[in-house]
């Protein structure tokens, strides 16, 4: 396979992996707390030969993740909360520790805000967030502050990683932090709101025909490069 058939798959080799990715953005716009990802395409150059010209490849091979606020949509939820600004809600899964913007919570049999996973939330000291069984109306402050009937009874715990690289995306709305975290200074949270995904579908899907035609390029091209090739194969060979 000549050099010109080596860049082509290269190149096709990462469009396949940004539609599989803008498929998936597409299929969590309606997911709460889900952030958009886009992929990052980089040059590979090696050398051929010595005093000839050096061979560029496209690699697409790394995943970056969008995390630009999405809109609020109120529900009127109690444990329904909506982060307004930087940070992320802590949770504990099996897996370990693991950050979220998707803060739809409710009481598990123990009193404890979960999400839909059974994920517990944490508040600022690192533990499970009880509501108290004799709870009537609670409410809850911007920096984060439960109180039932007036009375504090926790605070949600809004972090941040210290290093934004250090956080990877682990599962759906899910991240995980490869370094420490920290506190944000002044939290803001919204009773009664979430936050949607930021995938605009519209965007996605002409995202998609774009990688589409581009992946159509590349498979002609390599069809008029194997024509070739053919070509010179029995034109030698006569």
């Amino acid at each position: 396979m000549d050099n010109a058939s080596y860049v082509t798959l290269t190149r096709m080799s990462g469009l396949r992996r940004e539609m599989d990715m803008v498929a998936h953005n597409i299929a969590n716009a309606s997911t709460v707390g889900f952030k958009r990802e886009g992929m990052v395409f980089s040059e590979f150059v090696v050398g051929t030969a010595p005093y000839e010209a050096s061979l560029s490849m496209a690699l697409g091979n790394t995943r970056q993740t969008y995390h630009q606020q999405g809109a609020f949509s109120q529900t009127g939820g109690t444990f329904d909360l909506a982060i307004e600004g930087e940070g992320f809600f802590q949770l504990e899964t099996p897996q370990g520790p693991r950050l979220t913007r998707a803060g739809a919570f409710t009481p598990n049999e123990a009193g404890e805000l979960v999400t839909m996973d059974g994920h517990r939330l944490l508040d600022l000291g690192g533990g499970p967030i009880f509501v108290p069984p004799d709870a009537g109306s609670i409410a809850l402050a911007r920096d984060g502050t439960f109180s039932a009937d007036g009375v504090p009874f926790a605070q949600v715990g809004l972090v941040r990683p210290v290093d934004p690289i250090t956080m990877s995306r682990a599962a759906g709305t899910l991240f995980t932090v490869d370094g420490d975290l920290e506190q944000v200074p002044a939290p803001m949270i919204l009773q009664g709101f979430v936050e949607d995904s930021s995938v605009n579908p519209i965007i996605e899907l002409v995202r998609m025909i774009e990688v589409q035609r581009a992946y159509e390029h590349g498979q002609k091209l390599l069809e008029v490069e194997d024509e070739r090739i053919r070509s010179v194969v029995q034109t030698l060979g006569r």
